[in-house]
């Protein structure tokens, strides 16, 4: 199957695209390019991967965790985002480091002896993306750096709805807080305008902070997210939307392409190939 990701743009063999993402919760994988250490692997959770790398090669005084100080530099080199939030990010780090204590996963073989740590992590990972409930989370599979690049094998691709992306991430900085102004006295019980958007399902007002629309550019369909997940999953077995039609131009949307989309990952600084 394919999947749809961002090309590589390198300038003197370093990756220089990156894709902006807001929410941000990732779990990375490092690995230990110290000649005394090479080949150690570690599996961590962050909302900062820029910060986080850092922090490891500083050492445990700057935040770094136990495991990684001392014993860098560590290269950042694969990490899952687009978790829904920061336990779905940390119950997935936890199953990714102990393997073998998940009931979801605890079928797996464990590591062989001619297996090395990056490829036994590697193997872990293409399994939990195609088990529950991960498999139905909207998550992106992206590789930091072209050297340790790994295809999947054929038959452990991610769920088509998961991409396959490749660079370094930029994330926003945080903006300041926005200073209330004073109520006016006259104005204090005016009600606040009210959203012109219409649920396609229900008929209902649709609130900015609840709605998702068609990815398609000539389509102005609006809707619930409650309303359209329920769409998804009928005649369905499974309890999280994946995909399903538009309901007013028919277009196959991927529910993970919604969700980012809602999110506010950016998309005109990235370029999309086929893999």
């Amino acid at each position: 199957p394919s999947h749809c990701c961002n090309q590589w743009l390198f300038n003197s063999g370093q990756i220089t695209m990156s894709e902006e993402v807001i929410s941000f919760h990732g779990v990375y994988l490092l690995f230990c390019i110290n000649p005394k250490f090479r080949g150690r692997t570690y599996i961590g959770y962050t909302v900062n991967p820029r910060r986080r790398i850092e922090q490891h090669n500083a050492g445990s005084q700057s935040g770094g965790a136990h495991r990684t100080s001392g014993r860098g530099p560590w290269d950042m080199i694969l990490i899952i985002h687009g978790f829904p939030s920061e336990i779905a990010g940390l119950q997935f780090e936890w199953a990714w480091q102990k393997p073998l204590k998940s009931r979801r996963i605890r079928h797996l073989a464990k590591k062989s002896s001619g297996e090395t740590k990056l490829m036994y992590c590697f193997r872990v990972v293409t399994q939990m993306l195609r088990t529950p409930p991960w498999c139905y989370l909207p998550l992106t599979v992206r590789w930091l750096m072209q050297e340790y690049l790994i295809d999947f094998p054929a038959d452990c691709q991610p769920p088509l709805h998961m991409p396959i992306a490749y660079g370094p991430l930029s994330l926003p900085p945080k903006s300041s807080p926005v200073k209330r102004k004073k109520e006016d006295p006259q104005t204090e019980n005016v009600s606040p305008k009210k959203s012109r958007r219409i649920c396609v399902l229900c008929d209902g007002r649709v609130d900015d902070d609840d709605f998702v629309k068609c990815l398609s550019f000539f389509c102005k369909m609006n809707s619930h997210c409650v309303c359209l997940a329920r769409v998804f999953c009928k005649n369905t077995s499974s309890l999280l939307p994946v995909s399903g039609p538009c309901p007013s131009c028919k277009t196959e949307l991927l529910w993970g392409d919604l969700i980012r989309k809602k999110l506010g990952i950016a998309e005109n600084n990235t370029e999309v190939c086929c893999q």
